[in-house]
């Protein structure tokens, strides 16, 4: 359904940020890109939205198909009436509106009628019932889980046929993170929308994710079906924090892992 075909971005035409980076993400999957900072995860998402123009990136060779056609030159307003949407990490939110205004902004890209717009909200309300509570209050007041539930919500309300989600984790507790991947899970399941997921916390991802890429300073390094990385012995280490009896280790036992990866 998407592809990517060895893509290179450079920022300012000096930047070389991704280094050849291919990937797909099959019909009806959710696929987990995993990495730390700097590894061009955020970067590879702008590409596929068309968000690089706004941050003087382009990219400079290779290709990005949706369905068949290519994408990669294409302007941020037409790749959404394609129908991908990237929900933005951060929680980027019009905070002077209320919840169910920042919905309907979701809704703004397509020509259905009011039912429905209506048959959509009770959608979102029914995968986050708590916003359909908050529905008329002010989206600024909101909590950090609340605002990450409103934001994947609005994205939904574009009816989209990809969607992007950018660190839906970042700044959350634990349960609150728990609660919101089953959420996303099932939207896959439901709807059948396939998900391209950023993620650093690599254990959740992989649990949620059909097939996954690890990516290191804008290279893919790693891929596999997400249980099979999930066994492997270099990401139970360098991205989950276990050793090969399935001990935590410390940040300070494994922080000079550069030296020992398999894969550089």
């Amino acid at each position: 359904m998407l592809q990517l075909n060895n893509v290179e971005v450079k920022y300012q035409n000096v930047i070389l940020v991704l280094r050849g980076v291919s990937l797909e993400v099959p019909p009806g999957k959710v696929v987990a890109v995993l990495g730390a900072n700097g590894a061009g995860k955020t970067t590879t998402l702008r590409a596929i939205s068309g968000l690089l123009h706004t941050h003087e990136g382009h990219v400079t060779r290779g290709g990005i198909t949706f369905e068949g056609e290519r994408i990669d030159h294409l302007p941020p307003e037409d790749i959404v009436q394609r129908g991908i949407i990237q929900v933005l990490e951060g929680r980027r939110l019009f905070a002077h509106l209320t919840v169910e205004e920042n919905l309907l902004v979701g809704a703004i890209s397509r020509g259905y009628s009011r039912s429905q717009v209506r048959d959509d909200l009770e959608r979102v309300y029914h995968y986050f019932p708590r916003l359909k509570d908050l529905r008329r209050k002010t989206s600024g007041y909101l909590s950090g889980g609340e605002q990450q539930m409103l934001v994947i919500g609005r994205g939904l309300m574009s009816r989209p046929r990809l969607m992007l989600l950018d660190e839906p984790s970042i700044g959350l507790a634990p349960l609150l993170v728990q609660a919101i991947f089953e959420v996303i899970q099932q939207i896959n399941r439901e709807d059948g929308i396939p998900i391209l997921l950023v993620e650093q916390n690599a254990h959740i991802a992989l649990e949620v994710a059909d097939y996954a890429y690890v990516m290191e300073n804008g290279r893919i390094v790693l891929d596999g079906p997400a249980d099979q990385l999930a066994e492997n012995e270099d990401i139970k280490e360098f991205y989950l924090g276990l050793t090969q009896v399935g001990e935590r280790r410390s940040y300070r036992d494994v922080k000079h892992y550069k030296r020992r990866k398999r894969w550089l």
